[in-house]
């Protein structure tokens, strides 16, 4: 295979150099695989092959095409081809004042005879980078940030210098930045705040902080940062490669000191000499445990209470610091149980965190003027880490003296109540208030009583002995109860007064008798049997509630001897009435009048007597009330409900059929007195609407009107004919009408009684109708629609100009046509 290869090629090579030789006509242009091969560049950097700092890592070696040789056709040679480099770098911050020298473009087409032109696009092409077009030459024209932008891609090409083809396509490469350290490191989000609890061990974390350096990460140490802690040692460290900071002393106490301020540095190449470096501040704070007792600043707390101090007061206060904050400080009091501990109270004071003694029970100089008790402080909220310290809490004792108050007199009643009859006589005594002092002085009291609770000077009372007593006559029925107040005024110190409530009850005298309740409605029934309670009462007195009464119902002794009725009392204020015998009949006796004796329990005793009237009833056998009336007695014995019932629908119903019969009589009497009487020609106004024509009258007869002497049996005109000249008829000659006079006297006389009363609604208004029905007698009166027979003559309508100027209209429409109608004829005869 390989040998056969050779020798295609050296066949090819002596066709090739055969054709170049003997050829003389212009040389075609080459085949496209033929300048594939032809095309060879290369793009070399001063500083030598890939991997060193000025080259850039190329595609690798290429096969290099065919050169062609000047001013010939490419030969079939194979020439080897250069390498082909796709990245410079560039320096940043370039500061020479020569452009900076980046890379050279070259090709192998370029035999340095000037034929081969570069150019240069792409990224920053001619405003920061140029090209030396002959050379190749590549300069940065300007000082370069990679922080800005980190490379920059172009394309070059190698153009013929006199016609600017193409000699090959584009190639594309990268310059690259190269970094130098330029940036610090930097802190973005400084300065920290950071807290640690107080009394941690050594290594807790307390923050992490990050520098930030813009250099480039993947070249050099540039980006390389290193932390170290310039200020806040012994307290703390950091940690040189991830920035936390740890705690470094042990035990740290925020009562000691709460607030550190630390200083981290971030250094850049490694932290080794000539770094750039950037510092940020931490601020830390030691937040409190609960690792301190509460504490009182002495042991004995000394307090004075005044005895006249109310219950439940503040009576002192003591208090016990704690040096940690918050919760932590949150101190609970507790008196410990002992000698005069169950008189007072202590609870905290949530804002300060004091000790609020509380009064529990009344204080008096006179029975102990001293009491001592311990308190204990201690903390609510603990920390086990601490408990083995020993108890956070701390005792102090108390001793609270009783001061003397020189008090009112106290009386020994909070409240007083009397009692009174009315109209007892003036100067009576109801009652006394008794009041003294306590006092070590123990003054005399003195009584008197509020003017304003007693305006009408009801009672007095004794200065002295307290003593009250009636000042005019009561009465319970004007004013049932008094209410005043009592003043006592101790008398070596007047302005100490002290004031007690007397209610003073009005008790009642019996001063009117009972009576019954209401008055009652009593009916026996005549089927009654003895021994039956046929009514329950009651009794009422004005003198006491009804929940304070007793009364007893009897007959009188006049009475007793009643053979009808008794009275039975029941023991519970109530009583009845039982009949004694039976066979009560109305007819007999309608009315019977038991009296009744009626006495209270009052003191003294008084009675009344009423009188109860008991009506006699008929009832149904179930004892139920039939009828109780007067009218009653004149009815049949034995008569029911049902039948007074259905004897009352009976007469009911006969006057309902009376009631019918008359108004038809009356109804019927009043139209034959109208047929008599009126007119029937007056029925022509009685129309309610002006539709049907003379189909709607039934009342009349229009032939009869019309042509009183001649009517015509079962005469039907058609509408769709005019209506015949006046004389003739379907069959001849018709006589004219002779009613004529007698219809316009009665058109005439309708109008009249119309002109008369204005406000009557035109019920005889004269209505043409186009279509007037069938069935009329007369034929139709309308010309509307009615075709004219050859050879009819036309009615004469003259005798309308008769009538008046009421049918002057009517008689010029009428004759209008008349005349139109005559001239029509004698054009046609003239025509024939």
């Amino acid at each position: 295979m390989l040998t056969r290869d050779r020798l295609l090629l050296f066949l090819w090579f002596l066709l090739f150099r055969f054709l170049r030789g003997s050829l003389c006509s212009p040389r075609p242009p080459p085949s496209p695989q033929l300048l594939l091969l032809s095309r060879g560049r290369l793009l070399s950097h001063p500083r030598g092959a890939a991997g060193l700092p000025g080259g850039g890592g190329g595609a690798g070696p290429q096969p290099p095409p065919a050169a062609p040789r000047h001013g010939g056709l490419p030969g079939i040679q194979r020439v080897k081809r250069g390498w082909v480099w796709n990245q410079f770098f560039v320096l940043e911050e370039y500061m020479g004042s020569d452009p900076q020298y980046v890379g050279k473009l070259h090709t192998d087409l370029d035999k340095g005879e000037s034929e081969v032109k570069y150019t240069l696009s792409g990224d920053g092409a001619g405003s920061i980078f140029t090209i030396d077009q002959t050379t190749g030459d590549i300069h940065a024209l300007r000082s370069l940030d990679r922080e800005e932008k980190p490379y920059y891609t172009l394309r070059a090409q190698a153009v013929d210098m006199d016609t600017n083809r193409p000699l090959e396509p584009e190639s594309e490469f990268v310059i690259k930045v190269q970094d130098i350290n330029d940036n610090e490191p930097k802190f973005l989000e400084g300065p920290y705040m950071a807290t640690v609890p107080e009394m941690s061990p050594v290594g807790t974390y307390v923050t992490q902080v990050t520098a930030t350096d813009a250099d480039d990460p993947t070249y050099g140490n540039s980006a390389r940062v290193v932390y170290s802690i310039l200020h806040g040692q012994p307290y703390f460290s950091v940690d040189p490669k991830t920035g936390v900071i740890k705690t470094a002393l042990p035990n740290m106490d925020r009562e000691v000191k709460e607030q550190y301020q630390v200083l981290i540095q971030a250094k850049d190449m490694g932290g080794q000499l000539g770094g750039l470096a950037g510092t940020t501040t931490i601020n830390i704070s030691l937040s409190d445990v609960n690792d301190n007792p509460p504490r009182f600043s002495k042991s004995f707390f000394h307090l004075r209470v005044p005895e006249s101090s109310a219950v439940g007061s503040a009576v002192g206060r003591i208090k016990a610091h704690d040096l940690d904050i918050g919760k932590n400080a949150e101190v609970e009091y507790s008196i410990v149980p002992g000698d005069g501990g169950a008189m007072f109270d202590i609870t905290t004071n949530e804002h300060n965190q004091e000790g609020i003694i509380v009064l529990r029970r009344p204080l008096d100089y006179e029975s102990k003027k001293a009491y001592t008790f311990k308190v204990d402080a201690t903390n609510p909220h603990l920390d086990p880490r601490f408990q083995s310290y020993g108890a956070f809490k701390d005792t102090a004792t108390v001793k609270i003296n009783v001061l003397d108050v020189d008090e009112p007199p106290v009386f020994n009643k909070p409240a007083y109540l009397m009692d009174v009859y009315e109209d007892t006589p003036a100067g009576t005594i109801i009652g006394a208030v008794t009041a003294q002092d306590l006092d070590a002085g123990n003054s005399p009291v003195r009584y008197s009583i509020d003017w304003k609770s007693d305006l009408d000077s009801y009672f007095d009372i004794d200065p002295v002995e307290g003593t009250i007593s009636t000042n005019e006559l009561l009465d319970r029925e004007t004013v049932a109860q008094h209410n005043i107040s009592i003043v006592a005024t101790k008398l070596n110190s007047p302005v100490l007064t002290s004031r007690v409530a007397v209610t003073v009850h009005v008790l009642d005298i019996n001063e009117f008798p009972p009576e019954l309740a209401v008055p009652y409605e009593t009916f026996v029934c005549e089927n009654a049997k003895i021994g039956q309670v046929i009514q329950m009462f009651s009794a009422k007195d004005q003198d006491l509630p009804n929940a304070g009464q007793q009364f007893s119902f009897k007959s009188p002794k006049d009475d007793l001897k009643n053979k009808n009725f008794t009275i039975r009392d029941f023991g519970n204020n109530t009583a009845g009435v039982v009949t004694k015998r039976s066979g009560f009949r109305r007819r007999a006796q309608e009315l019977y009048f038991l009296p009744v004796l009626i006495e209270d329990n009052g003191y003294p005793s008084k009675s009344g007597t009423g009188t109860l009237t008991i009506r006699v009833c008929g009832c149904e056998s179930d004892g139920s009330l039939l009828t109780c009336g007067a009218e009653a007695v004149f009815l049949p014995v034995g008569l029911s409900t049902g039948a007074l019932i259905a004897i009352l629908l009976c007469i009911v119903i006969l006057l309902v059929i009376v009631v019918l019969y008359v108004g038809l009589r009356r109804q019927k009497e009043k139209e034959t007195l109208m047929s008599s009487k009126e007119d029937i020609r007056d029925n022509v106004i009685h129309y309610d609407d002006e539709g049907g024509g003379e189909e709607d009258t039934h009342a009349f007869d229009m032939g009869t009107l019309r042509n009183p002497k001649v009517v015509k049996d079962n005469l039907f005109r058609r509408r769709d004919i005019k209506p015949l000249e006046a004389g003739r008829g379907p069959r001849g000659p018709a006589p004219v009408s002779q009613d004529n006079a007698d219809i316009r006297d009665f058109i005439h006389q309708r109008l009249e009684d119309h002109d008369m009363d204005n406000s009557a609604p035109p019920y005889d208004s004269l209505v043409t109708y186009a279509y007037e029905g069938d069935g009329s007698v007369a034929e139709s009166l309308s010309s509307i629609g009615s075709p004219t027979a050859a050879g009819e003559l036309e009615e004469d309508y003259d005798y309308l100009n008769d009538w008046g100027p009421r049918f002057k209209t009517l008689a010029g429409i009428f004759g209008e046509k008349s005349s139109e109608s005559q001239s029509d004829t004698a054009t046609a005869e003239n025509s024939h």
